[in-house]
């Protein structure tokens, strides 16, 4: 009796149910069934059977995760910024250098020497030092067809005037390679630099085309990032000692050659450098190939670089520090100018004595148009 009941009621209840409620269950039971993951799967099957989480996940699910945004990660942070951040330490927070084109040219002065953590890259690798260019055309307003005779080197025997064009070719490179440093924030490193320019006389057929002058030029540089903040937006970044040699490696009467200290201090202010570079001649114990250089080439210089955009201009201005008949120097401005890629145009004007060292004491205008693939810092 009790059985005959229960399967009544059964009926009486299965028959009062809507037409598809059970085809429904099926459905999203089967649709829980096809979720992949475990976490999201139980959920399902929690919200179909009407029960809550007994606790609340401390992870969320990673169906749920993959649809939250995801915060881009910014490439590197600057050195400030990192530095406000209790315990952090400024260099952990940076990436190390890529090695791209940017990082290893550099567009700025801390980048060329290197004088932040976050500019630091390998040492003994080269880097740009001076101007690297190619100058098919340097003409020149009086060549000097007699060198030995016009030097004040009592012991340069006369020779022969040189048959010369005015106009030649000039070309110049220039690396460095920091050797040692103290730390990787630039405050005391110690550079290797070289430099070499040379004027041919490719266009003179008549004496088989031959190098008329060739400079080298060696150096030993140290460096000491200041970062001084100065009025009106200036800022001291680098002050540096370098002992510099430069020859022409001839023999007499044709022979120059000389050795200096370097002092240099350089400002900045937005895309506008300033670099101040005085210099001590030490005098060599034998012979003097060139004397009274200084009176000519000048004891110091100044350097003035632009930016404007991808055009680069630089002005570069010497002088002996003297009045009177002792009152020279020279000036030489140029200017880089986009064509494509890296590759610039390069145009150089240059007025004064010294534009060589064969040239030391021998005063000319010159022109020169050609391409650069390395500017001024």
């Amino acid at each position: 009796m009790t059985m005959t009941l229960l399967t009544a009621l059964l009926a009486a209840l299965i028959a009062a149910m809507p037409a598809d409620a059970s085809a429904q269950a099926e459905s999203r039971a089967q649709d829980c069934a096809a979720i992949a993951d475990n976490t999201a799967r139980l959920a399902c099957y929690d919200r179909l059977h009407g029960r809550a989480p007994d606790i609340a996940p401390d992870i969320a699910p990673p169906s749920v995760a993959a649809q939250a945004p995801v915060q881009p990660v910014p490439a590197a942070l600057p050195v400030a910024a990192a530095a406000s951040m209790p315990g952090q330490d400024p260099c952990s927070r940076l990436p190390e250098a890529s090695g791209g084109a940017r990082n290893f040219l550099g567009s700025t002065m801390s980048e060329r020497w290197e004088l932040s953590c976050r500019d630091q890259l390998p040492r003994f690798l080269p880097r740009p030092y001076k101007p690297v260019y190619l100058l098919p055309v340097s003409w020149t307003s009086r060549s000097n067809r007699s060198p030995a005779r016009s030097s004040e080197t009592p012991d340069n025997g006369l020779v022969d005037a040189l048959d010369l064009d005015k106009n030649e070719a000039k070309f110049q490179i220039s690396l460095k390679s920091k050797i040692w440093s103290l730390d990787d924030h630039g405050s005391l490193s110690v550079w290797g630099a070289y430099t070499q320019s040379s004027r041919w006389q490719v266009y003179n057929g008549r004496v088989s085309r031959p190098f008329r002058e060739t400079n080298y030029e060696p150096e030993l540089i140290v460096t000491h990032g200041s970062d001084v903040t100065l009025p009106f937006g200036w800022k001291a970044s680098l002050v540096g000692l370098s002992f510099n040699h430069q020859s022409n490696g001839r023999a007499a009467p044709l022979s120059r050659s000389w050795n200096r200290l370097i002092g240099e201090l350089s400002l900045e202010r937005g895309e506008t450098t300033v670099s101040l570079r005085p210099w001590w001649r030490i005098l060599n114990t034998g012979n003097d190939d060139n004397p009274h250089i200084q009176d000519y080439v000048g004891r110091g210089e100044l350097l003035v670089t632009q930016k404007l955009g991808r055009h680069v201009l630089a002005l570069t201005a010497r002088h002996s520090l003297r009045f009177g008949d002792r009152s020279r120097g020279s000036a030489q401005l140029e200017w880089a100018f986009p064509i494509g890629g890296g590759l610039h145009g390069y145009l150089q004007l240059f007025s004064g004595y010294g534009e060589s060292l064969i040239d030391y004491n021998f005063r000319e205008s010159r022109v020169g148009l050609g391409v650069s693939v390395v500017e001024w810092r």
